[in-house]
């Protein structure tokens, strides 16, 4: 199982090598809420994505939509939960490894990759049910802000 402090140090150390989401990504650090920062468009468009990004945020979507029923129905095991955060860790840390993305776009990325870690942590401890809500609620705010032509909402 991949530590916590492994994929919070890989997105930190993403973040702090793109000058413009060292300060964005900071504050998650320190607040530990995602939801304080905003996300916005790139003057009313969608930010641009890569390969990498689509396919990484594909997988943690697919892997949300297939656990959502019984999320939904609070009847997942907390074993399942650990095994689906793992999936998305995983997920998460080839998009940081992979995504070559520009400055500004990068930055706001990062938002929604903060939100995710925090439903990551929630869904391997006592708030998996209240972690995988944030993990949705971070894939729909990707949909509606970046340029990803593919991207199916989850029907929630």
């Amino acid at each position: 199982m991949r530590s916590t402090s492994r994929l919070a140090t890989v997105l930190l150390a993403s973040a702090l090598a793109v000058g413009a989401a060292g300060p964005v990504f900071a504050a998650a650090d320190h607040s530990h809420d995602a939801g304080a920062m905003t996300l916005t468009l790139d003057h009313g468009r969608k930010w641009p994505t890569d390969e990498s990004l689509r396919t990484g945020m594909s997988g943690i979507r697919t892997a949300m939509a297939a656990a959502l029923e019984p999320i939904h129905k609070n009847t997942l095991p907390a074993a399942r939960y650990g095994e689906l955060a793992a999936a998305i860790e995983t997920q998460v840390e080839r998009i940081v490894k992979n995504c070559k993305l520009p400055d500004a776009a990068d930055a706001q990325l990062h938002i929604v990759l903060a939100q995710i870690h925090e439903g990551v942590e929630g869904m391997k401890g006592a708030e998996r049910q209240a972690g995988a809500v944030k993990v949705v609620t971070a894939l729909d705010a990707y949909g509606k802000h970046f340029d990803d032509t593919g991207w199916k909402p989850l029907a929630h």
